[in-house]
């Protein structure tokens, strides 16, 4: 039963990136965590690999709008997948087991990645809560990059990205928007295909040390939900606006956040 909650959770994932543009991959590793039992590390890189995929998928439809601007992916995604490569290789290996361990309270390296993890969903349901007034109009001539904020905003989603597995497409589509000056179509595109370099690479880098745990099966079976979810999230965007669902996925993450903190606490 708690395995077709996950299949289900599959589909939410990627409707949610059809209807929205993003925030899907925040609910992948839950999924995977509490409905299908996988072991918290192991299942960030699960994540890379189905949020690289999905979003690559995405991405596909922005293409063929023009809507990707492949210098700005460049500038911004190659010191996201060099901090992504750096994370997996050197940060999380380098995470002792337990974390804290002091009288009867232990804290394992599970429940640190996954206590981190949660930080993060509150910090992307607030992105989605909130309501902001994000740059359209469209820009002539070059885009304009703050250069030392990029690179510094690409460091640390690929750390991010490495650490837990998401995205980040709730802190990149803001970068793109502030720093490299895109209007919101363009950095939406273009965050789709940094998010696919950038996992799908993070899931390359890890092959090499866990190619005997990986359950190429249902990986494969979990992602090509995933991608029917963004094909019908696509559709439905078009009667629906994904800015009113937007909050209520928002506050969703946030109830989600908060329960994997108190239940990580209490274990």
């Amino acid at each position: 039963m708690l395995e077709i909650f996950g299949y289900i959770g599959a589909v939410a994932m990627g409707l949610s990136l059809g209807l929205i543009g993003g925030g899907g991959s925040i609910l992948t590793v839950p999924i995977l965590v509490y409905l299908f039992g996988i072991g918290a590390e192991l299942s960030t890189a699960y994540s890379l690999f189905i949020v690289g995929l999905t979003s690559l998928v995405g991405s596909f439809s922005h293409m063929k709008m023009g809507n990707i601007h492949w210098r700005t992916a460049i500038v911004f995604g190659i010191p996201s997948i060099i901090s992504v490569y750096l994370t997996r290789h050197l940060v999380v290996p380098a995470i002792p087991n337990p974390v804290i361990s002091t009288g009867s309270f232990v804290l394992s390296k599970d429940i640190t990645i996954l206590l981190f993890f949660a930080i993060i969903m509150v910090l992307a349901s607030y992105s989605m809560i909130r309501k902001s007034k994000p740059k359209t109009d469209a820009i002539d001539g070059e885009v304009s990059f703050n250069y030392p904020m990029i690179l510094a905003e690409g460091l640390i989603v690929g750390a991010v990205t490495g650490l837990v597995g998401a995205g980040g497409g709730f802190l990149i589509i803001p970068a793109l928007v502030l720093l490299a000056k895109l209007p919101m179509k363009q950095a939406v595109g273009t965050s789709l295909i940094i998010i696919a370099s950038k996992s799908l690479l993070g899931f390359l880098g890890d092959l090499e040390k866990r190619s005997a745990e990986i359950d190429w099966q249902f990986l494969v079976i979990f992602s090509a939900i995933a991608v029917v979810g963004i094909f019908t999230g696509a559709a439905l965007s078009k009667k629906i606006s994904g800015d009113k669902l937007k909050p209520a996925f928002g506050w969703f993450v946030l109830v989600m956040g908060i329960y994997i903190i108190i239940s990580s606490l209490m274990q």
